[in-house]
């Protein structure tokens, strides 16, 4: 049998009126279009609820109880899988499916999303970040056409950057729970340095030796400068590099900004095999 159209609210209301107004069934059904059981139906349940908005349908109940939904609501732990979730529960004496799990918890407002990979920040790092981030919040859009900006990354070779999955709600993908930190030196990658402006990227380059003060002076030397060449940067420009561990304090600023992690989304992917 097909499912007939619902009622609009408005019209549910003019049947009440009509028939507060003394008009029958029959005439409120031929005036507004509508069969006069449909009409009795609105009507009744007027008298009895004093609305006309739907009332909540029965259904079946839940399976996992409200206590349950508490217990399996990976606040604490985001990566915490379906799997550890039916068997926490199954223990408190509720069997469900991995597919009741993932309905539940999006009810919740929890998604499975990937881990976002972040770079290490201790909270030194992130008081210097966020210092930088205020003192230059209104500054035109004109100054930052006058900036390169670089930064170094390292990239996992033959697959072994692999994803993690994590519980975590709509615009959360940066809380430490839900990131995988990482740190830019180490074995089994390739580390890349580069640099862009407002105007295109500028040079990428392999970083083939342990990166120490005087390698990066050296990839300064040799590479800055035509980079800033090839992007027709103006007299004025100004260089903004983020804190490399091991870069002399007296070169390091703090200037690391969400651009630069984007600028290196598409390489980081990427699964290199060694020449």
């Amino acid at each position: 049998m097909a499912k007939t159209k619902e009622l609009s609210k408005d019209t549910r209301n003019k049947i009440v009126d009509l028939h507060q107004a003394g008009k029958t069934k029959s005439a409120i059904g031929k005036q507004l279009g509508v069969k006069k059981s449909t009409v009795g139906a609105i009507i009744r349940k007027w008298k009895t609820y004093k609305t006309t908005d739907n009332l909540p349908r029965s259904g079946a109940p839940r399976k996992i109880s409200p206590r349950g939904v508490k217990m399996i609501t990976v606040s604490k732990n985001p990566r915490t899988t379906r799997g550890d979730l039916v068997n926490d529960l199954q223990r408190a004496g509720t069997k469900v499916t991995k597919a009741t799990i993932s309905n539940t918890l999006r009810r919740q407002g929890l998604k499975s999303c990937s881990a976002r990979r972040v770079p290490l920040l201790k909270p030194v790092h992130v008081r210097a970040h966020l210092k930088f981030a205020s003192e230059h919040l209104d500054d035109p859009e004109e100054d930052w056409e006058s900036v390169i900006w670089s930064d170094e990354t390292k990239i996992e070779l033959f697959g072994k950057n692999s994803t993690c999955r994590v519980w975590r709600r709509k615009n959360a993908e940066l809380h430490p729970k839900n990131t995988i930190p990482t740190v830019k030196h180490g074995g089994g990658n390739i580390m890349l340095w580069g640099c862009f402006s407002a105007k295109g990227p500028g040079r990428l380059i392999r970083v083939k030796e342990r990166m120490n003060g005087a390698m990066y002076r050296e990839i300064l030397s040799k590479n800055l400068l035509p980079s800033a060449r090839a992007l027709k940067m103006k007299r004025g420009w100004v260089f903004q590099h983020d804190n490399i561990p091991n870069t002399p304090p007296r070169q390091q600023r703090s200037g690391f900004v969400r651009s630069i992690s984007r600028s290196w989304s598409g390489l980081a992917s990427l699964q290199i095999s060694t020449p």
